[in-house]
């Protein structure tokens, strides 16, 4: 009887045990729930929702991802799966479960007066269809921060492949003018050809990828809140990388779309001189590489400044013209600078400059300058009103040097 008794004791111990275990589950699974839904609503997914209805005619469509389809996909956020990190939060590598490999933004922040306007801009962004831009597929809303899931682009970033030593075969000049070529047709899409202009507000080497065929892609170009600018409003705070910020919007703050004009004439003189934008390892005087590189042209020793590689190839009469045209890009003066249409046509028309012995340098350059100055003009356009999206990675960075 006793025996009996100590047996039924234990088994009522061990049935209130798994039975208050499974109570627990089911509260705690509860619980994540409603936080889940909470942080859905709070980062304005019944609000993404109605935008998402809108776009029934559209070939294109945003996906919302459940935080456990991310999850999975990298393998719970696993350590090793983290393929970059900085200021502006971390961004992992992830599988999706049809196999397509995706780059998954953690922020560390948002605004929350803001999640209206950033849910406007990720129905654009993902609106967005040009070769040369990286495609942002969806976003995720039931974690405190919104994740954001971009394609993956393999071959790592334009700065890498210029600047890490370890690259034995740095890139030759054939592939730097391809990749300023479409970086310049990606920015000139986005100003004056998606379906609401987009200034990229930080342009720079580590925001051009490329893939395995070293074809260019921007990146990074817009995440947290879209403010409606015009001649008269200035930004409530200057954004940007130092080196490549638009002195002209680093004085005013205010943004407009030749500030992405700057930052892409100092990208042009990495490409031509595949030096670091900024390096306290120099002197002072050509610390900044784009302050030397104009000092440099304009007491024409542009060959000292150059990368040895690219003028061993002898394309000097393109090099001399893809340096004047970042010269262009360097005007002080924003109204000075030419569009990023301009820019991109211009490239294009210097890629067909061939240089051959029995060709006369002088009839060249002639011919040279007539073709761009007709671009040129073919493509003039009023300045219209833009709408800037303030990326939510893109905080001032005032490091020489800038980590992804």
């Amino acid at each position: 009887m006793l025996c009996f008794s100590s047996a039924g004791v234990g088994i009522c111990f061990i049935a209130m045990l798994v039975g208050s275990s499974w109570l627990y589950l089911v509260a705690k699974k509860r619980k994540l729930i409603r936080l889940k839904e909470k942080f859905f609503k709070q980062n304005g997914g019944l609000f993404l929702e109605q935008q998402l209805s809108r776009q029934e005619a559209s070939t294109k469509t945003t996906k919302i991802f459940t935080v456990e389809e991310l999850k999975k996909a990298t393998n719970n956020f696993d350590v090793s799966r983290i393929i970059g990190q900085g200021g502006f939060g971390i961004v992992y590598k992830g599988f999706l479960l049809n196999n397509r490999i995706v780059a998954i933004k953690k922020s560390k922040t948002i605004d929350q007066g803001q999640i209206e306007q950033f849910i406007n801009e990720v129905v654009v962004l993902t609106q967005i269809n040009h070769r040369n831009v990286v495609e942002l597929l969806g976003c995720c809303l039931e974690t405190q921060v919104p994740l954001l899931v971009y394609e993956f682009v393999t071959n790592g970033t334009l700065f890498k492949h210029i600047h890490h030593k370890s690259n034995t075969s740095p890139l030759p000049w054939e592939i730097r003018l391809r990749i300023a070529i479409q970086t310049a047709d990606a920015l000139s899409y986005l100003h004056s050809e998606a379906s609401t202009p987009i200034i990229h507000r930080d342009v720079k080497s580590t925001n051009i990828l490329l893939d395995d065929n070293y074809n260019a892609k921007v990146s990074d170009f817009g995440a947290s809140r879209l403010v409606p600018l015009d001649q008269t409003q200035v930004a409530t705070m200057v954004q940007g990388t130092l080196g490549y910020l638009d002195p002209e919007y680093l004085l005013t703050s205010q943004l407009t779309e030749k500030s992405d004009v700057y930052s892409f004439g100092v990208v042009l003189v990495e490409l031509l001189t595949g030096e670091l934008v900024l390096s306290f390892d120099r002197s002072e005087e050509e610390r900044s590489i784009a302050m030397y590189f104009l000092s440099s042209l304009k007491e024409e020793r542009l060959f000292e400044v150059i990368d040895d590689h690219i003028v061993e190839e002898g394309n000097k009469e393109q090099l001399k013209q893809v340096a004047e045209l970042a010269k262009a890009c360097l005007e002080v003066k924003g109204e000075e600078r030419p569009t990023m249409k301009e820019v991109a046509m211009e490239l294009s028309g210097i890629r067909k400059i061939e240089m051959h012995p029995w060709v006369n340098d002088g009839e060249v350059l002639e011919e040279t300058e007539h073709l761009l100055e007709e671009t040129s003009n073919s493509y003039k356009q009023s300045s219209s009103k833009i709408v800037e999206y303030d990326s939510m990675n893109n905080h001032v960075a005032l490091a020489s040097r800038d980590g992804r």
